[in-house]
């Protein structure tokens, strides 16, 4: 099998259809236990099963050297790979595998990921289903659960009784904070301060230390950001809390399509070791490997006080947490309007022309039309608004998880960093913490929505102009921060003494 076959596969209606029913014809002439699909095989069995679910039950589903889970492909399913109602499915993955070949994360019992690395000398796909098969680790969970002997039905009976022993709902919170970047006129001050103040409220509001995991400065590499968000977003179930709060600079990168033309933008977050390059940014195409796939009754909140326009910060006013691109990676979004003798903006394509029309269009895809905005998952929304929510309504699902988003600022405005007395702040942070604070005092315990509401007003007053932003599912902004009040026993209320200060303003850049 190449990726030409599943190219074709992908954009053929027809025979994908013609597959998915020879795949039941098949099933119905025989009793079959076991379904061992692997490479395109995965894909068709995939989509025939999630559309007829019944065909699967009760039955072991082994998929291996296979494409399900690939951005390129899961568009095909609106975006969301679901679980099915098989008796076990097991997803056997090989790192060194070059066929398009992708993990897969679905949070129910009855799903497991199997890692099975193999590395063939001389074999430059490493995809032979043979190899797969016959590996060890294949062998102690497949083979053992398929054609179990006594003994070893009896551990792994016993290892699942484990496995459920606490089952309750679990926190988790990642804190990123970067002052320190590397040129001197990128450093910022406020944003460690940022994190140990975040950290102090969510311990206020039940948050354990233990769940709570901070990365700071020169530590907060592209790589090092992604071996964390994997702690805090592995093995999430219904009912979990997950925060991620960043603080630091945002920025945006014009993107070239696969021919080498510039034909997008990129937000991302400016990792410590950042250098205009997608491999040392976080970027939405990365991230949402993370969060697209959680399930739906869970809490994850993604906070980010930085912002992606850039500033000049002036000296001694308030720093801005964004950064203006070099002049090389600026003139991609630009071309030269020879009416007018000027430099504008270049004219990318829409990336989805009927979301970019919507009344929400610019809150996932930006004013242009063409950014790859984060925590929005577009990478995995390319269909037209009528064929996306067709696919999802047959598949019965929601499209992709998208996390509550707590903005800074609106996409063409500045984040600006704010001086309490002597110490910095991010401005939007510091009010963020007053107001948890203030509701708390008070009893109160606010939606997103009237959260967001009362930090606007508060950066109002203080005479910051910034509007923070905030995107969501209606029914989850509307509904109560599941953090806003300490839960007994979990975590105690100590509001700091008030204290005379003498207070001011910074920019972050």
């Amino acid at each position: 099998m190449d990726r030409g076959q599943v190219a074709q596969w992908s954009v053929d209606e027809q025979l994908q259809a013609a597959l998915r029913g020879a795949v039941l014809d098949k099933l119905k002439s025989g009793n079959y236990d076991v379904v061992l699909a692997h490479s395109l095989g995965s894909l068709i069995c995939y989509d025939t099963f999630v559309r007829n679910p019944a065909a699967i039950r009760d039955k072991v589903f082994v998929t291996f050297g296979s494409q399900i889970g690939n951005p390129a492909v899961r568009d095909i399913f609106a975006g969301r790979i679901q679980d099915l109602p098989c008796r076990k499915w097991y997803h056997l993955f090989n790192r060194e595998d070059r066929v398009l070949t992708y993990p897969l994360e679905i949070a129910t019992d009855n799903f497991q990921q199997v890692l099975t690395p193999f590395d063939v000398p001389n074999d430059l796909l490493n995809h032979n289903a043979t190899w797969y098969l016959s590996r060890p680790e294949t062998v102690a969970t497949v083979w053992h659960d398929v054609v179990p002997v006594p003994a070893s039905r009896s551990i792994v009976s016993a290892a699942r009784g484990i496995a459920r022993i606490d089952t309750r709902p679990t926190r988790r919170a990642l804190l990123i904070g970067i002052n320190d970047y590397p040129k001197p006129a990128d450093r910022l001050e406020g944003c460690v301060n940022d994190v140990f103040l975040m950290s102090s409220v969510l311990q206020e509001s039940g948050f354990m230390p233990d769940e709570i995991r901070v990365v700071l400065n020169e530590r907060a590499t592209a790589q090092g950001i992604m071996e964390r968000l994997h702690w805090l977003l592995e093995g999430v179930r219904d009912g979990d809390e997950r925060m991620l709060f960043y603080s630091g600079h945002g920025a945006q990168i014009p993107r070239y399509n696969p021919s080498g033309a510039p034909d997008s933008v990129d937000e991302c977050l400016v990792p410590y070791d950042f250098d205009w390059t997608p491999e040392h940014a976080i970027l939405d195409r990365q991230f949402s490997q993370f969060y697209s796939q959680l399930p739906y009754d869970c809490y994850f909140v993604a906070m980010l006080d930085c912002c992606h326009s850039g500033g000049m910060t002036r000296d001694g006013g308030p720093r801005i947490r964004g950064l203006t691109p070099p002049d090389d990676i600026r003139h991609r979004a630009l071309r030269w309007e020879a009416s007018e003798g000027m430099w504008v903006p270049r004219d990318f394509p829409p990336l989805n022309e009927s979301l970019s029309k919507s009344k929400n269009g610019a809150d996932y895809l930006g004013d242009n039309g063409a950014t790859q905005r984060l925590g929005r998952s577009m990478a995995l929304r390319t269909q037209p608004d009528k064929e996306y929510n067709k696919t999802r309504a047959e598949l019965g699902h929601h499209g992709p998880y998208l996390p509550i988003l707590l903005e800074a600022c609106q996409e063409q405005e500045l984040s600006y960093e704010y001086r309490d007395g002597v110490t910095s702040y991010g401005a939007y942070t510091f009010c963020m913490a007053k107001v948890l604070r203030e509701q708390r005092d008070r009893g109160a315990n606010p939606s997103f929505y009237e959260l967001s509401a009362l930090v606007t007003a508060k950066l109002r007053r203080l005479k910051y102009n910034q509007t923070p932003n905030l995107v969501g599912a209606k029914t989850r902004v509307s509904a109560k921060i599941p953090w806003g009040a300490a839960e007994a026993g979990r975590g105690q209320r100590r509001t700091p003494k008030k204290r005379a200060a003498k207070t001011g303003r910074k920019k972050r850049r």
